[in-house]
């Protein structure tokens, strides 16, 4: 009897039929712009949103979640889609001498909680905001742009200093939480995708 699978049943592959179906030369991790936002209680300097551009050394693209919800019947298991879930979205940046990105994080949170006295802003239209993350393409075109809705932060992450450490740079995270994304087709010609929303 034929196996369901025959053993030759596919074609042999050439390096040159993988690189015409790898478009644009695939997309590059290290290309990639932030656009950050803080809420209007906090007050930044004029270059701060400017700066996040450049200095924002390090995001993602995010991650997407549905639970299964198992039900057992009869010694098996059947999955159905649960709720679905977002992660947190960490960003690392490079602090530079004026500390104003770091400084503006420093601000958004102590209007959140107080930390002379634990209070902070109630209404969350008050003190979350939007943020951007653009997948570019090797000609500085937008392949593709993640909105991250209603984001605040939760953790803002020590800057260690050691006498010993030279030849780098200070740097931090920051974790937000999120509560939606949605992806957007970018306007390079070699854009692909829709938009999800």
């Amino acid at each position: 009897m034929p196996s369901r699978v025959q053993q030759n049943s596919i074609p042999l592959r050439k390096i040159s039929d993988f690189k015409s179906k790898l478009t644009g030369g695939g997309a590059r991790p290290n290309l990639f712009e932030v656009e950050l936002a803080f809420p209007t209680a906090v007050a930044v300097q004029n270059d701060t949103l400017q700066k996040s551009r450049f200095l924002v050394k390090a995001a993602a693209l995010p991650a997407s979640t549905i639970a299964p919800v198992e039900v057992p019947f009869r010694g098996r298991i059947l999955k159905i889609a649960g709720d679905r879930t977002f992660e947190t979205w960490t960003i690392t940046v490079l602090n530079d001498v004026d500390f104003v990105i770091r400084s503006a994080f420093e601000k958004w949170m102590n209007v959140i909680n107080s930390m002379e006295d634990a209070t902070g802003i109630q209404n969350p239209d008050e003190y979350q905001k939007d943020a951007m993350v653009h997948q570019l393409d090797r000609d500085g075109g937008i392949l593709r742009s993640y909105k991250f809705w209603d984001i605040f932060p939760t953790n803002l992450s020590t800057i260690d200093l050691n006498y010993e450490t030279t030849d780098t740079l200070e740097e931090f995270t920051v974790e937000m939480q999120v509560q939606w994304w949605e992806a957007y087709k970018g306007t390079s010609p070699a854009a692909g995708g829709e938009d999800i929303r």
